[in-house]
């Protein structure tokens, strides 16, 4: 019968050898967590952020927009007017526009409306983030997404305010065409601001 290690010394006296245990290697807890693996992880997520931008434009813009056309005798949503709106042409797209209509646009902005710019704003957020080291310059192309996302929303809440006021004032109208002009701008120049960003990078990477 095998004996306790008090039992061993009891007998044997201090001499007594002691069975030594030896505990398993402990797990280093660090990750092989490279720079390499980050960029290529932060370009997983913009590859998916850029598609689902792409998935959210064409369903906004050209498909449910328009598809709203047929509620509206083929006149065009104010969001589609890329060159803005005066207050005769909200004027006749009332006329032609019931209850019904109305609240489809509007739920379009609360849906699609809402969360096409919130994609694409984070999206070139952390494109322009993973190519542009100068803090400065990032900073500068960074103000273009972040403003069309705060444009776009505010003209979403615009032109709902407008469609749903009969016979909408001067500064009514001119406040959302603006808005609306100023997001296609924004968009646009988001867009160079996010190529400029992958053309530097990849410049940078070609120097020696």
């Amino acid at each position: 019968m095998a004996k306790t290690p008090a039992q061993r010394i009891k007998k044997h006296g201090a001499n007594a050898a002691v069975p030594q245990h030896h505990l398993p290697p402990v797990v280093n807890p660090t990750t092989s967590r490279t720079p390499e693996k980050a960029q290529g992880n932060s370009n997983l997520i913009v590859i998916a952020g850029v598609v689902a931008s792409l998935f959210l434009f064409w369903y906004l813009h050209l498909l449910t927009l328009t598809q709203l056309t047929q509620l509206s005798q083929d006149m065009a949503m104010p969001d589609s007017l890329v060159g803005g709106f005066d207050a005769g042409y909200i004027g006749r797209l009332q006329g032609v526009m019931n209850g019904d209509a109305l609240g489809q646009l509007s739920y379009v902005h609360k849906t699609a409306g809402t969360l096409f710019p919130l994609i694409f704003g984070f999206t070139w957020l952390l494109l322009i983030g993973t190519n542009v080291a100068k803090k400065s310059l990032r900073w500068a192309l960074w103000s273009l997404p972040m403003l069309f996302v705060v444009v776009r929303l505010w003209g979403n809440v615009a032109i709902d305010a407008m469609m749903g006021t009969p016979g909408p004032d001067a500064g009514q109208v001119a406040l959302a065409s603006t808005l609306t002009i100023a997001g296609w701008v924004l968009l646009v120049l988001s867009l160079l601001a996010g190529g400029a960003a992958v053309f530097l990078n990849s410049r940078k990477r070609k120097e020696p």
